[in-house]
This record gives C-alpha cells, sequence and structure tokens, in this order.
C-alpha cells in the first residue's frame, strides 16, 4: 500500500484528481486557476484530494496558459543592509497577500550581476520588476516591456517611481540640529553624481543650512560605496580628526549614523552633549543603540506595499500615477 501510494505522490496528474475527487478536470482547473464559481464544498473537496494525492500543479504550464507568472522579481543592491532588508520583508509581505511570489535578486552594485538578473528574470515570464538597485543603464530597463516600479530614481517618463520626500527630510535635520543651537554643522553622503533622488537629502540640509548662513562640512566623495561598512569608519575619523569643532552630524542613513556614533564615542567625546546625530531610514538599528539615534523615518512599509499595487494596477492596464512621493517625519531619541 506504501508503495500504491507513493506512486501516486509521483505520477499523480489532474485527471487522477478530477477522478478520484468525482469531478471534471475542468472543474479541477477552474478550482486551481480561480476562475468562475465553484461551491465551497467542491472546492474543498478537490483540495482535499490534492493533499492525499500529493498532487503539485505545474506553475510554469499554468503561467505559460495565464500569461501570468504571479511571479514579481525585486532587484535591490544588498539584503543585508538594514533599509533594503526591511524593504524586502515588505514587500514579500505585501506581494503575497496579493497573490505573488517574490524573486529576490542582490545586485551588489555590480553592472554585470544585475544585467544576469534581469535577463534571468525576462527569462522566467515574471508579471513586473521592482528595482531597487541603479547600476545599469536606464535603456536595460526601458527595453524590458514588462511593469516595472523603481524606488529612488526617476529613469523615464513613464515608468512609476517611488521615493519619500528626500528634500523635506533634508530640511528636518537641519532645523532640528539649528534648533538644538549647533552651528558647526558636517554632512556624510554618498556619491551626488549618481542621478538618486535620495541627493535631494542632501539639498534640502544645504539649502537650509545656507538660508541661517551656516555652510556645512560637505563629505560626498564620488567612490565612496554607501554599501562598504569600512568606509564608514574611514570618513568619520577623517571628519573628526580635520574638523574637531563640528558639533552636529547629519548623515544619509540610519547604518552610517550607528558607525559614527561608533567612532565619535571611541574618539573620547560625547553624543549628543559634544557631538549631535541625525540618519536617515529609522530602521530597526536606529533604536537598538545606546544612545538611540535620531533619524528622518521613511515610512517604507508604505513604500512597499504602494509597490505592489502599481505592479497590480500596470497588470490590469489600469491607468497610474508616475511620480509617488511620501512623507517623512523625524524621530527624535538620545542622539539630539
Amino acid at each position: 500500500m506504501k508503495n500504491v501510494v507513493g506512486k501516486e505522490a509521483v505520477m499523480a496528474t489532474i485527471h487522477d484528481v478530477a477522478l478520484r475527487a468525482g469531478v471534471s478536470v475542468t472543474t479541477v482547473s477552474r478550482v486551481l486557476n480561480n476562475r468562475g464559481y465553484i461551491s465551497q464544498k467542491t472546492r474543498d473537496k478537490v483540495y482535499q484530494t490534492m493533499d492525499e494525492l500529493n498532487y503539485r500543479p505545474n506553475e510554469i504550464a499554468r503561467s505559460l496558459l495565464r500569461k501570468q507568472s504571479n511571479v514579481i522579481g525585486l532587484i535591490i543592491p544588498d539584503v543585508s543592509h538594514p533599509f533594503f532588508g526591511e524593504l524586502a520583508s515588505y514587500v514579500e509581505y505585501h506581494a503575497y497577500q496579493n497573490g505573488f511570489k517574490i524573486m529576490l535578486c542582490n545586485s551588489h552594485m555590480d553592472p554585470s550581476k544585475e544585467r544576469e538578473y534581469v535577463e534571468m528574470l525576462k527569462g522566467n515570464r515574471v508579471d513586473g520588476i521592482i528595482m531597487g538597485s541603479h547600476t545599469l543603464e536606464v535603456d536595460e530597463y526601458m527595453n524590458l516591456h514588462s511593469p516595472i516600479v523603481t524606488f529612488d530614481r526617476k529613469i523615464g517618463e513613464d515608468i512609476p517611481f517611488i521615493s519619500s520626500d528626500n528634500y523635506q527630510g533634508g530640511v528636518m535635520a537641519a532645523e532640528l540640529l539649528l534648533s538644538k543651537n549647533r552651528r558647526h554643522l558636517a554632512h556624510i553622503c554618498g556619491n551626488l553624481e549618481l542621478q538618486m533622488l535620495s541627493n535631494r537629502r542632501t539639498t534640502g540640509f544645504v539649502d537650509t543650512l545656507q538660508a541661517h548662513g551656516v555652510k556645512p562640512v560637505m563629505i560626498h566623495e564620488t567612490d565612496l560605496n554607501v554599501f562598504d561598512q569600512h568606509q564608514y569608519t574611514e570618513l568619520v575619523d577623517k571628519l573628526l580628526a580635520q574638523h574637531p569643532e563640528v558639533d552636529g552630524l547629519f548623515v544619509t542613513s540610519d547604518l552610517m549614523a550607528v558607525h559614527a556614533l561608533k567612532q565619535i564615542v571611541l574618539g573620547g567625546r560625547k553624543v549628543p552633549d559634544d557631538i549631535a546625530i541625525i540618519g536617515y531610514d529609522d530602521s530597526r538599528a536606529a533604536a537598538y543603540t545606546v544612545p538611540g539615534i535620531t533619524t528622518i523615518r521613511q515610512p517604507v512599509e508604505a513604500m512597499a506595499k504602494l509597490a505592489i499595487d502599481l505592479i497590480r494596477r500596470q497588470l490590469a492596464e489600469e491607468k497610474i500615477g508616475m511620480e509617488h512621493i511620501l512623507p517623512v517625519n523625524i524621530v527624535e531619541r538620545e542622539t539630539t
């Protein structure tokens, strides 16, 4: 008997399911594809029979018939980065709630690797791509002919993008430091030559300070890899050595803020008494340090949910907006 069951588990087909459940193959197909009216009693019977036979539908064949795979590709620089890790988690959650699965791709800021992933996603007929990595030329995404949503980068007039209100985030950081009577301010950010919407954090910060007659120390080396944590340490040490007068620091990620906090304390200075620190993202790490890091909060879950919704609406050929800028707020903790 065990051998028979084992054989069924391997060899069961949709016809076997229909025969044992006492329904037609068409009915089983409708249950699998959630098409047409099927009574709950019949639906339960089909699923019970599938479990008994260990039947698993051929997802590739089903996707070819439906011309939809229910898979969305997510390309991000590095899932170990706190912001992108949280983003990926929320994207997967909301994708699942909408009947999609996620195919996760880490580009590690490598153009050749990102290109291979794009070709792989095309070959697997994914329903859409959420692009959070930015190493490839725009044309390579423009030619995909699939629904796309981008994070923090505008790559075309007909491709929707999502970002937080980066400019306002920079304004908030500057205003808080000024309200704390800090006047010797510094700013560390990524490569401003890249066409990233996150650069507006820097613009908002600098514009606000200039309006108050304050010129910040700027650290934005063009070869900075924002995912190389060893460089964070070097930049903060360089800042402290060359500008000991600095009493306030705004950095464009919480991960960078964590490293700044560590190096400042190791250097014998107190936070926030000697130097106040503000990060960006409000990743979980910002609340775990001692002292806790003041930061600009991006609504990461709302951004992830919106990305899935924009893919879904493009698949349904609905009209959508192209620009989606979500509000930010400041979360004040002990570093200010």
